[in-house]
């Protein structure tokens, strides 16, 4: 179960990787927005499953691949160990 605290990193880190994909041409702004709006629809009414992250939701519809995702996360990882 994620906490308060959790959820505001997903949150923090959903953004992130948007704004990543966007800079390295991946998916437009306009992508970012609509998968962002599906996640905050997402969030489940059991705790069954949290909610779906960014790079499943633009994997799913068709707008990154999986070496996109990885690149991204890749990228994330890296600013990360830059600004712990």
């Amino acid at each position: 179960m994620r906490t308060y605290n959790e959820m505001d990193l997903v949150i923090k880190y959903s953004l992130r990787f948007g704004e990543i994909a966007i800079m390295k041409g991946f998916i437009t702004a306009a992508q970012e927005e609509e998968a962002l709006a599906e996640q905050a629809l997402s969030y489940p009414s059991t705790k069954l499953r949290p909610h779906k992250l960014i790079g499943e939701i633009l994997l799913e519809k068709g707008w990154m691949t999986f070496a996109q995702i990885f690149i991204v996360l890749e990228e994330l990882s890296k600013n990360q160990k830059q600004h712990p």
